[in-house]
């Protein structure tokens, strides 16, 4: 399966539009740069007082759809 890994470092702060309903997707940049757009719910489970901050493999199938994302280390 594709794979991508991210290195994601959000505040809550920055997340605040998410939960305040200005927001339904996150704007990411992979390791080799490419640019994800990701729906805010698939990070919830990650999220923390501070935010979000850690690497993260994002598999998605062949024809773009995301199928995990999970934390690394």
């Amino acid at each position: 399966m594709p794979s991508l890994v991210l290195d994601i470092a959000l505040s809550a702060e920055r997340l605040r539009a998410v939960y305040q309903g200005q927001a339904n997707r996150i704007l990411l940049s992979s390791r080799d740069g490419r640019r994800v757009s990701l729906p805010a719910h698939h990070i919830r489970p990650f999220l923390t007082h501070e935010g979000v901050y850690g690497s993260f493999e994002l598999e998605f199938s062949p024809k773009g759809q995301l199928l995990s994302l999970r934390r690394l280390g």
